[in-house]
């Protein structure tokens, strides 16, 4: 279908609730969105193009065709598109990374010695499985824990085939194993640890730590102080993982925190498990492709996909924001667990605490995830996006001028790479010929002499900029833009806009347009270090230049002094201050009697 063919077909859509299915050319899914007015919704994505998003522009763009599906009501379109959206994981979807679903406990009940494993679904292959979980790495853990509280074998070793075969482990002589390889415990013992791991894997903590504390007693009356404490410690280590287990399995915790931090490169999400008030486990995902969405979106879709299909579900989930659909995601959550589960985004107390500590987790989480490399690269994307440049710029020139009246004129030329300042590239100019200060003119000059020395393939000025900025408003880019036409040469050029206070607040483009980045910190943060930076290198060359200027002419109004007796004071001197000081015997040191008498009397009388 064509755009317009696109944008007929939504603007007939009704006014009610529905899933709408975007797909390619090949017929693949690449987009399942839900929306309480069809109409509405998929109408936006067929106009103003320029205000969506990198990432909605290129959906849109790959977009062939598109089905859609009404609903009864906004709830029943959240069941619908969480259920499309496992089914097809499409591409311009949000999606958490693991596709697997919920991780299950694999026992090898078959085998004589019975091992576990984790499983990504229970198969109908005779082993006993537990679950689902949570997290894989939590579910893993619970495995690790487990086999350590009953000092199991976790090492590759095969039994009965390697038993008596090699020294137990490391693991046996830090009291993590009972040394099963070595053949001294009988084959009955294990088969009791594995009854009771199947129990305590069941949830029968209380059986099975009565047991153990019977057992505990008893060694301790028949003075196997030793044994007793080795039975102490796997007590203890059973009833830390009865607690955890409840959490990773979904049905302990009462209350759930949800962190999310939107990163320029990568982003993530925190889920804080709370039981009886301490925080009893953590899942992390990290989202590795930049997303540009509201954040209340990304986070209701996350939000659906981890607790849809578990199989516990706590009381109370804290979100760092309201959601569009909160009801009717509570309404789904709800039903699923089989008793109410609350949504709510707290406003005062210890719960809006919590949702900081999970923001913050979620924030360094994405950050350590982050190399410097992604994270310059999804900011050189943003701002090519931002700017509307066909390609990823990477190299930016920035320039402006300086002056005191008419006397050292100066410009300055920084030169970033990437974000970072690329210093061996700066350059100064010192502009001459000009009889009043004026910065169009004097930026003319500077540009002209810039880009004709690219032209006479000068190695200082080799590389062409892929962005030109100008530390001014329109009036500058106008400037840029008539000396880049003189010259024959194509570059992008923005100014740079302040405000008030002197920042940067926007980039404004040829054609008059403003393009506010205070919306990105990042952005913004680049941009104002970019003009500080160009500012920076202008103001010290002024005042370098100045500081010269005001030498050579104090020095030069003494009879006697020129150009060569002046530089030759300055040389030995090094500053106007110490020639003042300096002795008329210090003074015939660097220049003649005659020159050194008539220095010392302008200064001294």
């Amino acid at each position: 279908m064509t755009k317009d063919e696109l944008k007929e077909k939504a603007h007939s859509l009704p006014l009610r609730p529905g899933v709408y299915i975007m797909m390619d050319k090949q017929g693949t899914v690449i987009y399942v969105g839900k929306s309480r007015a069809l109409k509405n919704r998929v109408s936006q994505y067929f106009v103003d193009l320029a205000s969506h998003t990198s990432k909605t522009r290129a959906m849109v763009s790959q977009i062939d065709h598109f089905d859609y599906i009404l609903a009864d009501s906004e709830f029943e379109a959240l069941v619908l598109e969480n259920s499309l959206i496992k089914r097809h994981k499409p591409k311009y979807n949000i999606l958490l990374k693991d596709g697997k679903g919920y991780p299950y406990i694999r026992l090898s009940v078959k085998e004589p010695y019975p091992t576990f494993s984790l499983a990504s679904k229970a198969e109908n292959d005779g082993a006993r499985y537990f679950g689902p979980y949570g997290s894989r790495g939590s579910t893993y853990e619970i495995i690790k824990t487990l086999s350590n509280a009953l000092r199991l074998p976790t090492c590759k070793k095969v039994f009965p085939r390697d038993i008596g075969k090699a020294r137990p482990c490391l693991n046996h002589h830090i009291g993590l194993c009972d040394g099963w390889c070595g053949g001294q415990l009988p084959p009955d013992e294990y088969g009791i640890r594995i009854r009771q791991a199947i129990r305590l894997l069941d949830g029968k903590f209380a059986d099975v730590e009565k047991e153990l504390e019977a057992e505990m007693y008893r060694a301790s009356e028949e003075m196997r102080f030793e044994n007793a404490a080795e039975l102490r410690d796997r007590l203890r280590a059973i009833q830390l993982l009865g607690t955890r287990q409840k959490v990773v399995a979904g049905a302990g915790a009462d209350t759930d925190v949800v962190g999310f931090y939107q990163g320029d490169a990568k982003s993530s999400f925190v889920v804080l498990h709370f039981l009886q008030g301490e925080l009893a486990d953590r899942d992390t995902e990290i989202i590795e492709t930049p997303v540009e969405e509201e954040v209340s979106g990304i986070v209701s879709a996350l939000v659906s996909q981890y607790y849809g299909g578990r199989g516990g579900l706590p009381r109370q989930i804290l979100l760092p924001c309201e959601l569009e659909d909160q009801d009717a995601l509570q309404q789904m959550l709800t039903e699923a667990a089989g008793h109410k589960v609350e949504l709510t985004v707290p406003q005062r107390g210890d719960k809006v605490r919590l949702v900081a500590m999970a923001g913050k987790n979620a924030a360094d989480e994405a950050e350590r995830a982050t190399t410097k490399e992604e994270r310059a690269n999804r900011l050189m994307e943003l701002l090519g996006s931002l700017l509307g440049l066909a390609q990823t710029p990477h190299r930016f020139e920035a320039f402006d001028i300086s002056n005191t009246g008419s006397s050292d004129i100066v410009a300055s030329m920084t030169v970033f790479v990437d974000g970072r300042p690329l210093k061996r590239d700066y350059r100064r100019f010192r502009l001459n010929g000009l009889m009043n200060p004026d910065d169009y003119a004097s930026m003319e000059q500077v540009l002209t002499r810039r880009f004709r020395r690219y032209l006479e393939q000068d190695e200082k000025f080799s590389t062409l900029p892929d962005v030109l900025l100008m530390d001014g408003g329109l009036g500058q880019v106008g400037i840029a833009m008539k000396v880049l036409a003189q010259m024959g040469l194509s570059v992008p050029v923005f100014g740079m806009v302040k405000d008030d206070r002197h920042r940067t607040r926007a980039l404004v483009a040829p054609d008059g347009r403003e393009i506010g980045i205070q919306s990105s910190p990042a952005l913004f943060s680049l941009i104002g270090r970019m003009q500080e930076e160009t500012h920076r290198f202008a103001i010290t060359f002024h005042r370098e230049s100045h500081a010269k200027h005001t030498v050579a002419s104090t020095l030069e109004e003494i009879p006697g002094v020129g150009e060569a007796r002046r530089k030759a004071l300055m040389k030995y001197f090094r500053s106007l201050a110490k020639i003042k000081e300096a002795s008329y015997e210090e003074l015939c040191k660097a220049v003649p009697k005659s020159t050194a008498k008539a220095v010392f009397t302008h200064f001294h009388g």
